[in-house]
């Protein structure tokens, strides 16, 4: 896989630029990669959530893992009560709605149906930064100048990106190549995955970016309603993931694929377990209430957290159809039983008395976990 290293000027010096070979010119794997995503296709077949409603939910949750790790590689990270309260409040900022910004994306990459076109990525890249501090042409837009990666400057980055004028014909290839692979769907996901950081086709959430074309492709290629949250796999071994992706530039791709596929099967098999462990808790919740009436509000609105892990009090009204006080009282016996807390969310600074939220607190820190 021959790639090229060409030379530009940067600060008035010059720095080599790394322009990967296109991805249609990937040929055949070893069989020991062959073999690997085999095994970790295997795994994802035998674990997907395809047509039980009674995981769908809970399966859906996953993402929520996935977005949160995918953000904190990026060393951008927040309470896991201020991201659920930023995943239905926009008025929060701060590194939680930046975090949001990843879940929402994420949902609008797994709902996308048809090919990959290059402005799916645009408009991903758009809601991904939505919150972020970045000029808004540089939104949903290809980077007009130099990226590189792990170092102040590019004459000390581990990583010097593609040229700027040479993105467009590689994110080209790329979105080819996603659309009709030559490799079977895990091969697909790593080779995307890695090309599309080696390109470094935005001027920031590139590695973000990257990860969500994992789901992507798992997705539409595998027939997977909801990805396993391969991005928390990947957090667990940081060092790993970068050193597979240098060695995807420097030797070639089978190192990569299958530290990749190995990744990949874990994720897969660490979703049964979270699932169960999520229905086991949802199962507690009305019994932790038993003592209360029949027709307690809260009893109607424990049926409601799972998909609504973040609640306030006019929320928690509208979905019972109830008064405000009334509504109040389900969410502070809900906090009394455990299966809801008031929200810790950091302080605004703003005048006036801040909105009050109760956030599912043992679902978001077993998810966290």
């Amino acid at each position: 896989m021959p790639h090229e290293v060409v030379t530009v000027e940067w600060d008035g010096r010059p720095v080599g630029a790394f322009v990967p070979a296109p991805l249609s010119e990937v040929g055949e794997l070893g069989s020991a990669a062959r073999l690997d995503a085999a095994r970790a296709e295997g795994a994802l077949s035998a674990t997907a959530v395809r047509h039980d409603s009674r995981l769908e939910v809970p399966a859906r949750l996953l993402l929520r893992a996935e977005g949160v790790a995918s953000s904190r590689i990026e060393a951008i990270d927040a309470p896991a009560d201020a991201v659920a309260v930023a995943d239905v409040d926009p008025s929060v900022a701060g590194p939680a709605a930046e975090v949001a910004d990843n879940l929402r994306a994420l949902d609008a990459v797994l709902v996308h149906e048809g090919p990959l076109t290059r402005e799916d990525l645009w408009q991903w890249h758009r809601i991904l930064m939505t919150s972020a501090d970045l000029d808004d042409d540089l939104k949903g837009a290809w980077r007009d100048r130099l990226g590189w990666v792990g170092g102040p400057t590019p004459h000390r980055a581990a990583h010097v990106a593609t040229p700027d004028d040479r993105i467009d014909a590689l994110m080209v290839d790329l979105v080819d190549y996603a659309n009709a692979p030559t490799h079977d769907p895990v091969t697909a996901a790593g080779l995307l995955h890695a090309q599309f950081e080696t390109v470094h086709p935005f001027a920031d959430g590139n590695g973000r970016i990257g990860r969500l074309l994992i789901g992507w492709t798992l997705h539409r290629h595998l027939g997977l309603a909801v990805p396993p949250p391969v991005s928390v796999a990947f957090l667990r071994d940081v060092g790993g993931y970068l050193a597979g992706l240098t060695l995807y530039r420097t030797v070639g791709p089978d190192d990569w694929i299958r530290w990749f596929a190995g990744t990949v099967e874990r994720a897969a098999l660490s979703t049964i377990e979270t699932l169960a462990a999520v229905g086991e808790l949802v199962a507690s919740w009305p019994v932790r209430l038993e003592r209360l009436r029949s027709d307690a509000a809260a009893r109607r609105l424990v049926d409601q957290v799972l998909t609504h892990p973040a609640l306030d009090v006019d929320t928690a009204a509208r979905l019972l159809d109830v008064s405000r006080p009334t509504a109040r009282s389900a969410l502070e016996a809900l906090a009394g039983h455990g299966v809801m807390r008031p929200a810790d969310l950091p302080a605004t600074g703003e005048p006036g008395r801040p909105r009050r939220w109760w956030v599912a607190g043992e679902l978001l820190d077993l998810l966290a976990r």
